[in-house]
């Protein structure tokens, strides 16, 4: 969601300077990582210069969490972020009567709970293991060391935010051009991107319970237009099963109908 961009000269001068013995470490742990484990540039960590960043992760503990565990909750203390090196986490958040609606499905290399590496405030939603998950951990007073150290770095953030936030006000506009269907079918594919496994060429089955109530609130409309568009496409055979037993999704044509505009 975010842009990527690189330091100015004078910002790798000053790397060089506070890494000193910690340069080969980072060689190392970046040597070690794969292509899906390395920090995604569109964030807040992936705007760092890669020592930085790669000094902050060497730094701070990983975490492993089971299928169903629960990595923090809505209004849980927001002291740091958490890069996610391999699993599935689902994003979500509770009505009053406890009723919860996943907002989004995130998969390696994203980073949770960046926000609160900026403003430290509680956290804004609830995130839980829906595949064994392993983490690093990256403090929030770890980042504000490195911040103040590097205020030269300020900038980086704040370009990476206003890009986030640019990238955030163009994806509402084009999704206003959007068909329901096509809202619909991008929101499942986010889950057969992270949770489907193949079962033939081209049919991705979603063992995940996927509810209409998901759907709706990752797609933006209605409960009510969300069961219309499946069951047309049950009918099509764009998608098979059922929430309980899971969806078996034709990508090739579900992915024709996320493209589809008004």
């Amino acid at each position: 969601m975010m842009c990527c961009g690189t330091a100015s000269e004078s910002v790798c001068h000053t790397q060089a300077a506070f890494l000193g013995p910690f340069e080969r470490q980072g060689e190392s742990l970046r040597s070690s990582e794969t292509t899906a484990e390395r920090i995604r540039p569109d964030n807040v960590l992936g705007r760092l210069p890669v020592e930085l960043s790669a000094k902050l992760l060497a730094g701070e503990r990983t975490i492993t969490l089971n299928e169903g565990e629960t990595l923090f909750e809505r209004g849980d203390a927001g002291d740091g972020c958490y890069w996610l090196r391999h699993g599935v986490l689902t994003v979500s958040v509770a009505s009053a009567n406890g009723e919860q609606r996943i907002l989004a499905v995130l998969g390696p290399g994203e980073l949770v709970g960046e926000i609160a590496m900026i403003d430290g405030l509680p956290r804004s939603a609830t995130v839980q293991a829906v595949r064994k998950c392993e983490l690093t951990f990256v403090s929030r007073a770890a980042f504000t060391e490195v911040m103040n150290r590097h205020p030269e770095l300020h900038r980086d953030i704040v370009m990476t935010l206003a890009a986030r936030l640019r990238q955030s006000d163009e994806d509402m506009v084009a999704s206003s051009f959007l068909t329901v269907r096509a809202r619909v079918a991008r929101a499942l594919l986010a889950f057969a991107r992270h949770l489907g496994e193949e079962v033939e060429p081209g049919r991705l089955r979603i063992r995940h319970k996927v509810t209409q109530s998901d759907l709706a609130a990752m797609a933006g409309v209605a409960r009510e237009s969300v069961s219309r568009t499946l069951g047309g496409w049950l009918r099509q055979k764009i998608i098979e099963g059922s929430p309980r037993a899971g969806y078996v999704v034709h990508e090739t044509r579900l992915k024709r109908e996320a493209s589809a505009a008004e």
